[in-house]
């Protein structure tokens, strides 16, 4: 009995004892993990921080590109300008690019020019062209480096012997030196015309000049009703490598009989003015590819075609979404708005972006023209 006793004590005794330092280590490892807790917390708040500003910016671009509205530029100052035209109307409801020109948009074009006193209307030999180009130092490589050209080596005519130019680049290059500048001109001008429009726009009060160089704009391209929201649309550039491209396309690179006998860079018909019928026209077709009297009206003619016929309303569109998300054109995009200028539809765009990209064209987007004083300079 007294064994059992001592059994039994020595039992309890040492569960006691065995049983204490777990407790004891159990107490200890809770009073760790309690001061390690503050510091998990701040490590995994500090992770989730970073990771989110890290990642802010992505999100930010991918719920602009897929789920923003684009929007289109907006002017409220236009308001004010519109009470100075008389036009109380609300012009929200009304269907924005209405066009209200004649039919033949190119009946003023030559008649505009034929003021201008820079016209020389002598047809240079290919060789001659070259040469004057030589003496003054413009070529292509030369353009592109300095984003420079130069318009004084604007010409009225492509030389009779385009065809006769075996070699295929140089041909491409004298037919590119040729039209850039004239491109670039007309570009410049509508440039500074747009300039002038916001600055008229974002004036307090204005002045007859103002009010009567607008409504000679709203009759240049087709605006009605006084629509300045139209007007801004449709008062934009065309990329010079788009221009170049179509121009290249319509002309077979300077060497088609509408370009060589007619000035017609861009092969637009016309059913009143002058023009030269397609050979291949049938005898109840009334259209013909319209004439000019220099390359530059060619030109003219080819950017208010673009900027106020209604079959490139989609093109205007989205030239002013682009304008007003980047400040740049995008040529090659834009490209995909000109299906309805060729009967061939989406294959005319296509051919149209491979010329784009084989030739490089859009190296000369950017070029501007060179200033002939600071003030110009200064404005574009």
């Amino acid at each position: 009995m007294l064994k059992k006793i001592k059994n039994d004590a020595i039992f309890k005794h040492s569960t006691y004892k065995s049983y204490k330092p777990k407790r004891l280590s159990k107490k200890i490892s809770q009073k760790k993990k309690n001061e390690y807790n503050p510091f998990f917390k701040f490590s995994l708040v500090s992770v989730f921080l970073i990771f989110s500003f890290y990642s802010l910016p992505n999100v930010v671009d991918y719920l602009k590109d897929n789920f923003f509205l684009k929007k289109n530029i907006i002017n409220l100052s236009q308001k004010k300008f519109q009470s100075t035209l008389k036009n109380k109307s609300n012009i929200k409801n009304k269907k924005i690019d209405e066009i209200s020109i004649s039919e033949n948009i190119f009946d003023d074009i030559d008649i505009f020019l034929s003021d201008e006193n820079n016209n020389n209307t002598t047809r240079l030999s290919a060789s001659t062209i070259e040469q004057v180009f030589e003496d003054t130092n413009y070529n292509l490589k030369r353009v592109k480096e300095t984003k420079l050209v130069n318009i004084g080596n604007s010409l009225d005519h492509l030389p009779k012997e385009m065809k006769n130019i075996e070699n295929v680049k140089k041909r491409k290059d004298l037919f590119i030196k040729i039209v850039l500048p004239l491109i670039i001109e007309e570009n410049t001008k509508i440039k500074l015309d747009r300039k002038r429009l916001f600055v008229i726009l974002n004036k307090n009060n204005n002045s007859k000049s103002d009010t009567d160089w607008i409504k000679k704009k709203f009759k240049q391209y087709g605006v009605a009703k006084n629509d300045l929201s139209t007007l801004k649309i449709r008062m934009d550039e065309i990329p010079v490598s788009l221009a170049i491209a179509q121009a290249a396309k319509e002309t077979g690179w300077g060497t088609s009989r509408f370009a060589q006998k007619g000035n017609a860079l861009f092969g637009q018909w016309t059913w009143s003015g002058d023009g030269i019928k397609p050979a291949a026209a049938d005898n109840e077709s009334k259209h013909k590819v319209a004439s000019f009297k220099v390359l530059k009206a060619s030109v003219k003619a080819y950017q208010r075609n673009i900027n106020t016929h209604s079959s490139y309303k989609k093109f205007r569109k989205e030239r002013a979404i682009q304008r007003d998300n980047d400040g740049k054109l995008n040529s090659l995009e834009l490209v995909k708005y000109l299906d309805k200028y060729a009967e061939t539809g989406i294959e005319y765009t296509k051919i149209l972006i491979k010329i784009i990209e084989q030739n490089s064209l859009t190296d000369f987007d950017d070029v501007k023209i060179l200033p002939t004083s600071k003030k110009l300079k200064s404005l574009i």
